[in-house]
């Protein structure tokens, strides 16, 4: 019978991660949830997600997330026997995502064209604020610039309030999605030609990809995007309501079809009805009155019978979610969220696989290690390294086999 991990669709590509924090780290989560053999490259002093609240008994749960399926090892890579190390690890390697400024690893003597000529089907992945080239490509670069600059904070908030940026890292983690996707495309290459490249991928690109048309309006129409909190111009009704109880529910009407059947469960033909209904443009001069209209029905009456009214007449409604209401449902619990092993924490639920395969599938098959848990594994039996010569890396502190106990956790 063939195993999980035979089945694995990335089973066999090995990868080195030496990003920090999240969007880079989690392009190679990506990869090993889907069979990647992932090592993950830390500093001595350790990766500063670590340091990211929360945490349980010293352990943080940003890191067990991110860091899963992953050999952690330490090195110092402006040392140059650190280097020196990774350079020879990358040899038989087939990705290398890295998140340094542009210019760091070329100072460090792993300038990529030098190690493109040791490996030739290395794929180096190069995550920065604003890429490789372009006047802005040496300023540091985090996602909440990205999410600044990309158009995203200005169009996000209330109509007559400040921008808003995210409460969580969402410009990483789309970046992270885009980065995954071309770095399979990069390996299919590899694949094919036995021909490496570098993927040079900014942080704020993705994002700015995502936001829609509104490049081309401008470019076409003149137009820029206004903040309306929930509110969109190419879709109406579209909202979040207040149910009787104190609970949120979150509605759309795309298409005029949707509209009406949501209009006809709150007792408003005459809106449905009306000549003006199925252009997008009568919808959106109309959208006080039928944001009204569906805003005062829903006040009236609980969250229960709310949702059970719409769902009768398949109209897209549905709760707005707490972390605690995703971790009761049961949906959720059958697929989108996994209970993972952690070394000192036992038993830890966290998000599943990003996607379900049905003839390859995925698999979390631990949560992040200790820092260094490792460094014998990779460096003696993957490089060959020994005993004397690991020691020797660790008295200067070129390697670190575990985290200093006086570490500043947050």
């Amino acid at each position: 019978m063939t195993s999980a991990a035979d089945r694995s669709p990335l089973t066999g590509v090995r990868v080195v991660d030496a990003a920090t924090i999240y969007a880079g780290p989690m392009i190679a989560t990506l990869l090993g949830d889907f069979g990647a053999d992932v090592v993950k490259v830390e500093h001595p002093r350790g990766d500063g997600l670590r340091s990211w609240a929360w945490h349980k008994d010293g352990e943080s749960l940003w890191w067990a997330l991110v860091a899963r399926n992953k050999r952690a090892i330490t090195l110092a890579l402006s040392d140059p026997r650190g280097a020196a190390v990774l350079r020879t690890l990358l040899a038989e390697t087939d990705v290398f995502v890295e998140n340094f400024r542009p210019g760091t690893l070329e100072r460090w003597g792993l300038d990529p064209e030098d190690l493109l000529r040791v490996n030739p089907r290395l794929v180096v992945v190069r995550v920065s604020g604003f890429g490789q080239t372009g006047p802005y490509r040496s300023r540091p670069g985090f996602g909440t610039l990205a999410e600044a600059i990309s158009g995203f904070a200005d169009t996000n908030g209330d109509t007559d309030g400040p921008p808003v940026l995210p409460q969580w890292p969402l410009a990483d983690g789309v970046a992270a999605l885009a980065g995954a996707f071309a770095t399979m495309m990069a390996l299919r290459h590899a694949e094919r030609t036995g021909e490496g490249q570098v993927v040079d991928l900014s942080i704020y690109e993705p994002l700015f990809w995502i936001l829609g048309a509104q490049t081309s309006a401008h470019d076409q129409l003149g137009i820029v995007p206004r903040r309306q909190g929930s509110r969109t111009d190419f879709n109406v009704p579209r909202e979040c309501y207040r149910t009787r109880d104190g609970r949120w529910v979150a509605l759309s009407g795309a298409t005029a079809a949707t509209g009406r059947r949501i209009l006809r469960v709150v007792g408003r033909d005459d809106l449905a009805d009306a000549p003006w209904f199925d252009d997008i443009t009568g919808r959106v001069e109309h959208r006080d009155e039928i944001d009204e209209a569906i805003g005062s029905w829903i006040a009236g009456r609980d969250n229960e019978e709310v949702l059970a009214a719409f769902d009768a007449v398949g109209a897209t409604v549905g709760p707005v979610y707490s972390i605690a209401d995703i971790a009761a449902d049961e949906h959720f619990a059958e697929r989108s969220i996994t209970t993972v092993d952690h070394p000192r924490l036992g038993p830890l639920r966290m998000q599943g696989l990003i996607a379900n395969l049905t003839r390859t599938p995925g698999r979390v098959r631990s949560a992040g290690a200790p820092l260094g848990a490792h460094n014998d594994e990779v460096l003696r039996e993957l490089l060959g390294c020994s005993a004397e010569e690991i020691a020797q890396l660790v008295a200067d502190g070129v390697v670190a086999r575990d985290a200093p106990e006086d570490r500043d956790l947050g």
